[in-house]
């Protein structure tokens, strides 16, 4: 069996992320990236399925040479090996066009996959669509939010729990099939040092000559979604107002100044 982890190399603190202003896209390039938290999740999933059921786990990534570390470190965690599609024509995608990328890749270099997993979302821009526009690129069934699964042949049947409704699912599904795991279901392992020692020789990094992609298709151009306008965020000002006394006459005098201000 083999499972294909959807990965990204993904801007690891709030205060690293920067915009170009003129295309409305992340800047990676030059950033120092690391594997997405909850992909760790999606690397787990895989693994336990693969420690059951045999086969090989494959982390898929599109991202700057810069994201080769994140890769080392999900095979530090058991992956077999990886995949990184690495391009400046890919620069500048939203996630359809990035779907695009992955779901080519898989079609030429793993055409005999049986599942794929990703990651609920991304810590950077949290939009969680991944899993579901490779699901339609592709073709096959997709199911979000799943935590566990087991195999009964062709047929992946899976649990998800969703937690505004409460509400925990059993679905049934052929594979090849898509699923997304739900972000904290999963204790990922450590990472061995032992692992990460080979960890680049099983990397295999591919570009647009092999996937050989309409530019028009991929990247910026490729991509539908468009940021109209973008401004920084402003903060009121502060009153820096000191409330002084016992403890009860402070609750009071912040009560009344809160109502002065109509917040309560």
């Amino acid at each position: 069996m083999k499972i294909v982890v959807l990965t990204k190399a993904a801007v690891p603190l709030s205060s690293a992320i920067r915009i170009d202003p003129k295309t409305g896209t992340l800047v990676r390039e030059g950033v120092p990236l690391t594997a997405n938290v909850w992909d760790r999740d999606a690397v787990e999933f895989a693994l336990k399925l693969r420690d059951r059921y045999g086969g090989e786990v494959i982390a898929l990534s599109m991202a700057p040479p810069s994201g080769i570390p994140a890769l080392e470190s999900l095979i530090g965690m058991g992956a077999d090996r990886a995949i990184l599609a690495s391009d400046r024509t890919f620069a500048g995608a939203d996630t359809w066009a990035t779907a695009h990328v992955l779901a080519k890749t898989i079609e030429k270099f793993i055409p005999d996959y049986d599942l794929i997993v990703a990651g609920e979302e991304t810590i950077d821009s949290t939009t969680a669509h991944i899993g579901a526009q490779t699901a339609s690129w592709l073709g096959v069934p997709y199911v979000y939010y799943v935590y566990d699964a087991e195999i009964k042949g062709r047929t992946l049947v899976v649990r998800r729990f969703l937690e505004d409704e409460g509400v925990d699912e059993v679905y049934e599904v052929e594979m090849p099939a898509v699923v997304s795991v739900l972000k904290g279901s999963q204790v990922p392992r450590e990472i061995s040092l032992s692992r990460k020692l080979d960890a680049r020789e099983r990397i295999q990094i591919i570009s647009n000559k092999e996937l050989d992609l309409d530019p028009e298709c991929v990247g910026l151009r490729g991509s539908p979604t468009v940021v109209a306008g973008m401004a920084p965020a402003v903060y009121p000002p502060r009153k820096k107002i000191v409330l002084q006394g016992e403890p009860g006459e402070v609750a009071r005098k912040l009560v009344e100044a809160l109502r002065q201000e109509g917040i309560l």
